[in-house]
């Protein structure tokens, strides 16, 4: 099937910086140093000055970040971290591969992300950790989940995978962006992120002087120094030619996010009184880059068929995500039940996902909302 307009346009996005990446990846071959180096160095440095962030520590992917960030932490077995029930699940994976017990949250209808009115009754002495996920492209309500942490006395680690550069405003104003709240921050570099290379990639930031000396070296062998291993670690390293890349992409980020902003507010003028469906919500303590554009449809419609629809007419669409964490296979040995969560049950029934990236214009987004539009009065919808 031909597929028209795809959820992310990357190729597009590469002809305009084309010249700067050739050139980007040929200083890095000239110079034969692929591991380490200045060019991982510099996009550390560079990237840290954009969050406003003290350290960057680069790493193999998002999932890296996750599970070296949790090693920092000095964390016990069966120590019990909360994140939430509707997410990507990387987190909760490397949770129990560190011997650790997640505890799923329920999350906020309107934002997706964690509701913070449930945190507190799930935690026990044996909680540790929170880890809110950032979904869409906006931040949880980070303000409420730092005065639980400090009630409790437990980390925070800031899944940002999704949101990298959004901001976050705290009642007294001041602001912050999202990955440097928390202890930690993680992020990914998938290549359809916002912020993405040309394979895997992530990064870890903190503040912290002391988690980011047990980071850098966890994430070569537990070294401090050459073939001097101090502590159990991995091999998790950003790559050159990626830094390179990232480098590039990275003076582009806020051209890129006001791009996606602008494809959004089209969506949102043209669904805005759209009664089958509700158009994302913006929380007013951040900002939205829009990472996903995930619209939630009403009961009436038929999800399936509306995708169908639109891919027959060539308009890719997604679902994320269309299980609640707790019913995945590999995860339903820890003893949750979906029906503990009902707003995340809810967003895996009506959710979907738009195509939203940087090269978008008016008839892109005229396309897909007409199209979206025909394929609800199929249905015998407005």
């Amino acid at each position: 099937m031909n597929i028209k307009i795809q959820m992310v346009d990357l190729k597009s996005q590469h002809v305009r910086i084309k010249s700067e990446i050739d050139n980007a990846i040929h200083d890095v071959i000239e110079s034969s140093v692929f591991i380490k180096g200045q060019e991982v160095a510099s996009f550390e440095n560079e990237l840290a000055n954009y969050l406003g962030v003290k350290h960057v520590i680069g790493c193999g992917n998002g999932t890296d970040a996750i599970q070296i960030a949790l090693m920092a932490l000095g964390l016990e077995k069966g120590d019990e971290v909360i994140v939430p029930a509707f997410t990507y699940p990387a987190a909760i994976e490397v949770i129990l591969l560190l011997g650790l017990k997640p505890i799923m949250v329920d999350i906020d209808i309107q934002s997706y992300n964690l509701d913070v009115s449930k945190i507190e009754s799930k935690i026990t002495s044996r909680t540790k950790v929170i880890i809110p996920v950032h979904l869409f492209g906006q931040s949880a309500e980070m303000e409420s989940i730092v005065h639980i942490a400090q009630k409790y006395n437990l980390f925070i680690i800031e899944d940002n995978a999704q949101s990298l550069g959004a901001l976050y405003t705290f009642s007294n104003g001041d602001k912050k962006r999202t990955g440097t709240i928390g202890h930690i921050g993680t992020t990914s570099f998938f290549p359809s992120k916002n912020l993405g290379c040309m394979g895997d990639g992530g990064a870890i930031m903190t503040n912290d002087d002391e988690l980011a000396r047990k980071i850098r070296m966890i994430a070569n062998h537990g070294q401090r120094e050459l073939y001097v291993h101090e502590m159990i670690g991995v091999n998790s390293r950003l790559d050159s030619l990626q830094a390179a890349i990232l480098r590039v992409k990275l003076k582009h980020l806020d051209s890129y996010e006001n791009k996606r902003n602008e494809a959004a507010q089209y969506y949102d003028s043209y669904f805005a009184n759209n009664e089958e469906l509700m158009i994302p919500t913006r929380g007013a303590y951040s900002s939205h880059v829009f990472h996903q554009y995930t619209i939630s449809l009403s009961k009436k419609v038929d999800r399936n068929k509306l995708r169908k629809y639109m891919l027959e007419k060539g308009i890719q669409t997604m679902i994320y995500y269309p299980t609640v964490a707790c019913n995945q296979l590999a995860y339903s040995s820890e003893n949750n039940n979906s029906l503990d969560f009902p707003m995340s049950e809810l967003a895996t029934q009506t959710v979907i996902s738009l195509p939203i990236h940087t090269e978008m214009n008016e008839t892109l987004l005229m396309e897909i909302c007409t199209t979206l539009t025909e394929g609800l009065r199929a249905q015998g919808l407005s």
